[in-house]
């Protein structure tokens, strides 16, 4: 087993795992919506498959909203 840091919470995780495979098993609402950091680097999209996560990585799954005005 290997420990991640994912949006500033541990979490015990079986490797290999991928950035895909992590959206489904923390069961990501709308994960073309999210935007993924890897020790503070941005993940394309395009990468999410092939993108192996390694012992002690921080994940940050960033939602970006928009707003309209008042």
């Amino acid at each position: 087993m290997a420990q991640i840091i994912v949006n500033d919470e541990k979490q015990e995780v079986k490797l290999p795992l991928t950035v895909r495979e992590l959206l489904k098993l923390d069961k990501v609402l709308q994960p073309d919506m999210v935007t993924v950091q890897i020790n503070e680097k941005f993940i394309e999209k395009e990468d999410y498959d092939s993108t192996q996560l390694k012992d002690g990585d921080k994940i940050d799954f960033l939602y970006f909203m928009g707003g309209g005005s008042l």
